[in-house]
């Protein structure tokens, strides 16, 4: 019998897209992401600050978009307490896995394979998202629909990383490009454009769209202003 050509060919178009490369790249790199997640300099400081940032109360429920291997999660979990409720969304299955091992002591997390543009979710108090603006093609959109997901007086925290703009420390943008490079997935490493250009831009937009749709409580910069915290309150 001969094989299915068209079907074959989408396979094979699946298999290379770039969710799919992202999703196998990320799983890959799983345990080295969570290492720099939880030990990178000021790393602490930032999940800490974020989750202060959203003003969460006991009882609320939170849901971190892209949570990754779940270095936010317990910083969530121990503000909203046992009534509360965290929720996880993530698409790479790999970075989950070590996600469930960080939170097998939480009974109130829970985490979700999905995609963060698409939450299999309805009306949490608070959206948490960090250093995941940069993966969106359109990230100004998403959080627009993630300020419609919460609603108003729901409340929003964009934490991401950019090129800083400190002239004492710019010196040291060139080794962030370099970092960016080579933590991207393989089809933005190899893209004509800077993958570090495409981030910054894709950081305004994001942190624009929050302003737009909230009211900003929160503004701060870390790390010698490469990464950046925003937070507001739906309008």
């Amino acid at each position: 019998m001969a094989p299915d050509t068209a079907a074959e060919q989408s396979t094979d178009s699946n298999a290379r897209s770039p969710a799919t490369i992202a999703q196998s790249f990320y799983t890959r790199w799983a345990r080295l992401y969570d290492t720099l997640a939880r030990r990178a300099p000021g790393v602490g400081t930032v999940r800490s600050e974020a989750a202060d940032a959203l003003d969460l109360s006991p009882g609320d429920t939170v849901v971190e978009m892209g949570c990754g291997t779940g270095a936010n999660l317990p910083y969530l979990a121990e503000r909203v307490g046992t009534d509360g409720t965290v929720v996880g969304v993530d698409f790479s299955p790999g970075v989950l896995d070590v996600a469930r091992e960080r939170v097998r002591d939480y009974p109130n997390v829970h985490l979700v394979r999905a995609d963060a543009t698409q939450p299999p979710l309805a009306d949490p108090d608070a959206i948490l998202a960090t250093f995941v603006s940069g993966m969106f093609d359109d990230p100004a959109a998403v959080v627009s629909s993630w300020a419609d997901l919460v609603g108003p007086g729901g409340r929003l925290c964009l934490v991401d990383l950019a090129e800083t703009t400190d002239s004492t420390w710019r010196v040291l943008n060139p080794v962030f490009r370099a970092l960016v490079r080579i933590t991207a997935p393989p089809g933005t490493r190899t893209m004509r454009g800077s993958p570090t250009a495409m981030l910054d831009e894709r950081l305004v937009s994001a942190h624009r769209s929050l302003e737009s749709r909230c009211r900003v409580t929160h503004r701060a910069t870390h790390v010698f202003g490469f990464a950046r915290v925003r937070a507001g309150v739906v309008e």
